[in-house]
This record gives C-alpha cells, structure tokens and sequence, in this order.
C-alpha cells in the first residue's frame, strides 16, 4: 500500500475511506532500532480511523471482503506458480495474555483454512532440541501461496533462552545473526514477513490473569507458570529490546502492535495485512485452455 495518506485499495478491492487507517500502518506501527519500547504506549491507539470501540468490529469488517479475495488470488497464484509464488508469513510474539491466540480466532479465524497454515510453538520436545533451534520452524514454514501464522516462533531461542539463561552468551549472539540471515533467505524466496511484537502493560497483563482465574471458562487458559514467568517482566523487556533492536531488517522490519485494547490489536494486525497483501498484490492465474470453446462445450453439454 502506498504510504499516502488514506490512499485507497485499487478496484475491485475497494475499501471505504472511512475504514481505512490515518496512516499506513506499516510506517505508524514500525519500529526503529535504538528505540526504547517503554517509548511505546500500549493503550495507544496510532491511525485508527474509528471512534473506539464501538466501531472496530464494523471497520474490520469493512474490510475482510478485500482480504478474503486476496487470500484467494495468492493461493491461485500458488497452485498455478507452485515455487515461484509468493507467501506471507505473520509473526505473533508477545508475553502471555498480549493476544496471540486472540488474533488467531478473530482475525485468521474467518480465513478459508485451505490458504492458511497456524504453527504454534510451545516447550521443545527432546527431538526438537536434538536439532538446530531454526530446524522445528522450518518444518512449519507456510508453502507458496499460502499465509502462515506463527503462535510464538523462532524468537523463543533469543527471549526465553536469553531470560533463563539456557545458553552461553556467544551461543545465543550467534542466534540473533542466524535469525537476520534465516529471514533474509525466506523474503529472498518470496515470503512476505509480518513481524508483531504485541506490547502489553504490566497492568493489563494482570487484568487479565485475574480474569482468568474468575471465569471458569477461562480457567484452561492459566498456568501456574504464568506468575514465575510474569516476575521476569523487566528481564522479558529487555530481551524484547535486543531482539527487535538485532533483527529489524528493512525487508523484515518490526511492528509494535499497542495490545491493552484488544479491539484495536485485532483491527492493527489485519490491517498490516491487509497494507502487505495489497502491495504484494497477486493476481488471478490465466487459464490454459480457450474459455469460449469451453463455455460452448459446457452448454451443450
């Protein structure tokens, strides 16, 4: 998408005006190394064109039908290219309770799964740890035409490993060298990065786990982990500032998606891909056969 203010989607992907951000998101959500992320209002709500709440489900709505048909051209485009085609990958990283699997079920979650690949990637199994840290994400990398969407990824070898201290220094600066080179090999292969580092307060954070904890139908969703794991909020910070500061690339940069208002996180990551998906573009794949002979056959049929 075109950084213009308020420019809109070219035919027939037409977005109204109304539903569309201030400004692009991919320059009002990107961040820039040496930045400091306590710079980074998470309750902030940047190019948003609505009133607040009370709209964000109508503007998201307004615009799914642009990424519905976008969705569907790349993974035409990828049946019909095989290898040459292009993907989007997103990225989803962010301390329990920031919103991954809220963006999964509210934004993927109306996609037509067959383009559409979720990974999402926990503790290490013996095996995997058996293998270099990149060879589980690999293995869960979206095919050509395909949006994949990563719960956690990659990341969790320069974050947890970093605050828990899993592994010598050197070992782990290497890992920030292995990721820029590991993702510069993916967009060098035609894969669209998303990169959402979901930033949520301390406060809201505990909101939240109290929330958990009052709801029966939320209790599945706590751990007992999550008040040890919340004690290293300065500790997860700081590994969250070297990570973003290491592996912003300009052809996979970071976004700081502000995640205390759930309504505007949901809106800002389907935006981002929307503003993705409209420069990337794909289009419909000719067909390799005469469309007026076959329309002839098929009436007479």
């Amino acid at each position: 998408m075109s950084h213009s203010r308020r420019q809109p989607l070219p035919n027939p992907l037409t977005v109204p005006e109304r539903a569309l951000p201030d400004l692009p998101l991919r320059q009002a959500l990107r961040f820039e190394p040496g930045r400091p992320l306590a710079d980074f209002d998470p309750a902030a709500t940047p190019g948003y064109p609505g009133r607040g709440k009370s709209d964000a489900a109508e503007l998201t709505d307004l615009i799914r039908p642009a990424l519905d048909q976008w969705q569907e051209r790349l993974f035409a485009d990828g049946k019909e290219r095989g290898s040459a085609a292009n993907s989007v990958l997103v990225v989803l990283q962010g301390l329990d309770t920031a919103g991954k699997g809220g963006i999964v079920r509210h934004v993927f979650g109306l996609f037509d799964p067959q383009g559409l690949r979720l990974a999402s990637f926990k503790q290490p199994t013996p095996k995997e740890l058996s293998h270099h840290f990149l060879w589980r994400i690999r293995r869960q990398l979206p095919e050509p035409g395909l949006i994949g969407v990563f719960d956690r990824s990659h990341y969790e070898d320069v974050l947890v490993v970093r605050v828990d201290q899993l592994v010598p220094a050197d070992q782990l600066d290497r890992h920030y060298d292995e990721i820029n080179r590991f993702e510069a090999e993916l967009v060098d292969q035609g894969t669209r990065l998303i990169k959402c580092f979901l930033n949520v307060s301390p406060e809201e954070q505990k909101r939240r786990l109290l929330a958990r904890l009052t709801d029966p139908a939320k209790w599945w969703k706590y751990s007992t982990n999550d008040v040890k794991v919340r004690a290293k909020w300065p500790a997860y910070q700081e590994a969250y500032q070297v990570a973003l500061d290491r592996c912003d690339q300009p052809a996979a940069p970071w976004y700081v998606i502000p995640s205390d208002r759930k309504w505007y996180r949901n809106w800002a990551v389907a935006m981002l891909l929307l503003e993705e998906l409209d420069d990337l573009a794909p289009t419909w794949p000719a067909p390799d056969y005469d469309v007026a002979a076959e329309l002839a056959r098929v009436r007479s049929s």
